[in-house]
């Protein structure tokens, strides 16, 4: 499976590197199918709360792309949002096989 993380705005920390890797792991165990995974984290306005975005974006050869984007006041825990409103989208398809 192919896995891109792009940083917006601001230098990834690897420790934010290892957590994205770990958790894309696991939603690759999960659905053997997905492809690849992109995921986009964007600092959007610092001097606010909650301004950091994690885009995640699932591939699966055949069906079309899942797309899931959160807001949250870490990256880590925006991640987290985007996946669980992924989750849906992937019981969908294995459901269809």
């Amino acid at each position: 499976m192919e896995t891109n993380i792009k940083a917006v705005h601001f230098d990834i920390s690897e420790k934010l590197v290892d957590f994205l890797n770990k958790k894309i792991e696991k939603i690759s165990r999960r659905n053997e199918s997905v492809s690849k995974v992109d995921v986009v984290l964007t600092l959007v306005k610092p001097e606010t709360v909650k301004n950091k975005e994690a885009a995640v974006k699932l591939t699966i050869p055949g069906q079309s792309e899942l797309f899931a984007s959160k807001t949250a006041d870490t990256f880590e825990e925006a991640f987290d949002l985007a996946v669980d409103a992924l989750k849906p989208q992937l019981e969908k398809i294995k459901d269809k096989k």
